[in-house]
């Protein structure tokens, strides 16, 4: 079997998370300067077989569009023009932000390495891969 990917996506900074090649475990992967997003990705699967993507649709509290939600839609539409043989599904990324911090705090990690932006954008691109392979098993 191939991994499923996660990516937490933002203007600055995309969290990726990935599955073990079985897809019962998610872990987080790493954080990636969104400009260079597409040629990480491209060298990813170069590496790596990856049989879908999901990412973090940012939505408001009533699941209207937000300034965020533009940015991920271009984006799916590049990565769908890159690689087309691998689909590429929205989730709902409410509230992924605010859930990340707690479970760094709930494992422990120092307040001082929380306020690295990229370590809460990994932990929920985690956390968005766990919630898919729970409705998914």
């Amino acid at each position: 079997m191939a991994r499923i990917m996660a990516l937490d996506y933002g203007k600055k900074r995309t969290g990726v998370a990935v599955t073990d090649p079985l897809q019962i475990i998610a872990s987080g992967l790493t954080t990636v300067d969104s400009h260079g997003l597409r040629p990480w990705l491209n060298n990813y699967f170069a590496i790596e077989a990856v049989e879908r993507v999901i990412i973090g649709l940012p939505l408001s509290l009533d699941g209207e569009a937000t300034d965020g939600t533009k940015p991920v839609k271009d984006f799916i539409r590049l990565f769908k023009k890159d690689h087309p043989t691998i689909p590429i599904e929205t989730v709902d990324e409410r509230y992924t932000s605010k859930m990340a911090v707690q479970a760094l705090i709930d494992t422990g990690v120092k307040k001082k390495d929380r306020r690295e932006k990229g370590r809460i954008d990994e932990m929920a691109a985690t956390l968005m891969l766990q919630e898919y392979l729970q409705q998914k098993g």
